[in-house]
C-alpha cells in the first residue's frame, strides 16, 4: 500500500517542467461534501482563468488547481447508482461500462478529472490546462513547499420550489385541514346526539 501512495505522490509532481508556473497561484480545492458538478464547474473556470480580467480565450492563463479529498465529494439524486460510465475498447462489441460507485471505489479521482475535462472547450490548450489539475484522493499532496491559497467555494443557493410543486403542497394542505375539520365536526355532533338519546 505504501508503494501505491509512494507512486501516486511521485506521478503528482510529474510534469510539473512543462508548465510556465511564473506568476501562478496555487489554488487548493477541498471536495470533502462537495457536490461533483458544482465543484467542477468551480474548478474548470480557474484552470481556463475566466475569474482573472486578463482571460483571452487564446491564451493558457490559469492557475494551478490541487484537488484534495476526491473520495468524498457528493452527488445528488439516484447517480450514485444510476451514472454510468462508458468506454469502448476498439474491438468489435466491447463497449465497456462502470457505474459511478464502482469508479469511485476503484478510482475516484478519475471521477473529478473527467467531470472538469468534459466542462473544458476541445482545444489544443486542452492538455496544458488538464497538466495544471492535480487531484488526489485524501488529504496528502506532495505540494507543501509551494504558496497554496485555499479556494472558498461560494455559497449554494437552494432554489425556491416550482409553482407547481408548491399549489400542489398547497392543495394538499387545506385537503388536508378541511379532512379535520370534518372529523372534528362528526365527533363533535355524535357528542350532542348522545345525551338527546338517554333523555
Amino acid at each position: 500500500m505504501k508503494m501505491v501512495n509512494a507512486f501516486n505522490m511521485k506521478r503528482a509532481a510529474a510534469g510539473l517542467r512543462r508548465i510556465n508556473l511564473d506568476g501562478l497561484r496555487w489554488r487548493v480545492f477541498d471536495a470533502k461534501g462537495q457536490v461533483l458538478g458544482r465543484l467542477a464547474s468551480q474548478i474548470a473556470t480557474v484552470v481556463q482563468g475566466k475569474d482573472k480580467p486578463t482571460y483571452t480565450p487564446n491564451r493558457d492563463d490559469g492557475d494551478m488547481c490541487i484537488v484534495l479529498n476526491a473520495k468524498d465529494v457528493c452527488v445528488t439524486g439516484r447517480k450514485l447508482t444510476d451514472k454510468v460510465y462508458y468506454w469502448h475498447t476498439g474491438y468489435v462489441g466491447h463497449l465497456k461500462e462502470r457505474t459511478f460507485k464502482d469508479q469511485m471505489a476503484k478510482d475516484p479521482t478519475e471521477v473529478i478529472r473527467k467531470a472538469i475535462l468534459r466542462m473544458l472547450p476541445r482545444n489544443k490548450l486542452r492538455d496544458d490546462r488538464d497538466r495544471k489539475l492535480r487531484i488526489f484522493p485524501g488529504s496528502e499532496h506532495p505540494f507543501g513547499d509551494r504558496p497554496l491559497e485555499p479556494y472558498v467555494m461560494p455559497p449554494r443557493r437552494v432554489r425556491e420550489m416550482r409553482p407547481r410543486e408548491r399549489r400542489a403542497m398547497i392543495r394538499e394542505q387545506k385537503k388536508a385541514e378541511l379532512q379535520q375539520q370534518k372529523t372534528d365536526g362528526t365527533k363533535k355532533g355524535k357528542k350532542r346526539e348522545a345525551p338527546e338519546e338517554s333523555a
